[in-house]
């Protein structure tokens, strides 16, 4: 189960780095080497050759530009908006409301981890500020009357942003973000796959890594309660998988291909169990979207049985896809965050 990743993880820790293992809860920002002054590295210089003067004023002077009249506070096109010096992801459009300020608000940031805020007084008043993490840029203030389900509104200026349109993620890098926008990606020639192959700390990694895929999100499917947490899957009572829901290029990689890279990551003898955990959640599965996908899984799974020389009876199962529920954010890129953590899964041998 996964009580024992923890005693392998902390293990190998002690024994190659003599580290304490921080635990899966571990905040990133704790480990980040930021400096608390750090502006990405740019001089002041260099950064009013990078910026113009607007922007400057804004994100080095804590300026405020006028409402009304300025880049994006009534741009309605889906995509991401990110840090005018760092390029860091920091709001989505479909967090974004209409206020009435006049200004781009937002009900929460793309990450908790994008943004710190301190309070701050001017004007005559005390609120909140909020900077945008790594390059420390001034963005605007922090209130408590925005909408549901937050009840939060963050006031950004126009002038600390560059919005990049969801047509555009995969040159600028943002194919991670794809996932909030799940009614564009069959527009953009986008196709999906979900699996689950055990582990999904290790199975998001590992597609993470094939070319052509362009997001990769832990979660959870094949289930019957609604947003499930953590700790009620892992209960093994709620019928749920962990899983990975891939978006890929089909241009580039094709579902075929992806199911090669499936079976070879996980056992597909074992029942209900790969590596060290133990359980329902751990199952293996296909979960197709459609005919052809389901077609092409169980043509591979019949080759794997012809080919694959397995003494036991294939285990992995072949369903139709049904709702997915994203994992909690700590979930997410967890080996990226925690290298040391356990997986079952060999992240050095990609073909």
């Amino acid at each position: 189960m996964k009580y024992s990743r923890y005693i392998y993880s902390a293990a190998a820790l002690l024994v190659f780095t003599a580290l304490i293992y921080p635990a899966m809860r571990r905040s990133p920002s704790m480990s980040g080497k930021q400096k608390p002054d750090s502006f990405c590295a740019f001089s002041e210089e260099e950064l009013k050759r990078k910026l113009t003067p607007e922007q400057y004023r804004v994100v080095r002077e804590k300026g405020t530009e006028q409402p009304f009249n300025n880049s994006y506070w009534n741009n309605e096109h889906p995509g991401i908006y990110v840090d005018v010096v760092s390029g860091e992801p920091l709001f989505s459009s479909s967090d974004k409301f209409e206020s009435g300020t006049g200004w781009p608000s937002f009900i929460r940031p793309v990450s908790k981890d994008a943004l710190v805020s301190a309070k701050a007084s001017s004007l005559g008043m005390e609120r909140t500020e909020v900077r945008s993490r790594t390059a420390k840029s001034h963005l605007g203030h922090l209130f408590a009357d925005g909408p549901k389900p937050t009840g939060l509104r963050y006031c950004v200026n126009s002038a600390a942003l560059r919005f990049i349109p969801v047509e555009k993620f995969a040159e600028e890098g943002l194919g991670k973000y794809l996932y909030l926008f799940p009614q564009y990606t069959e527009k953009l020639g986008y196709q999906t796959a979900t699996f689950s192959a055990g582990c999904f700390w290790g199975a998001q990694a590992y597609f993470k890594k094939i070319r052509g895929v362009l997001s990769v999100r832990a979660g959870y499917t094949g289930g019957y309660k609604a947003t499930p947490t953590y700790e009620e899957i892992s209960s093994g009572k709620t019928g749920h998988a962990e899983a990975v829901r891939i978006i890929y290029d089909p241009k580039i990689v094709s579902f075929d291909r992806l199911l090669r890279h499936f079976w070879k990551i996980h056992d597909p003898t074992s029942f209900n169990k790969q590596g060290n955990d133990v359980g329902s959640q751990y199952r293996a599965a296909v979960f197709y979207g459609d005919a052809g996908q389901k077609k092409q899984a169980e043509m591979s799974k019949t080759k794997l049985k012809e080919t694959g020389g397995y003494s036991r009876k294939i285990a992995t199962e072949i369903v139709p896809a049904n709702e997915f529920y994203p994992a909690e954010e700590y979930h997410q890129d967890y080996l990226d965050k925690n290298p040391g953590g356990y997986c079952h899964i060999d992240l050095d041998n990609i073909e």
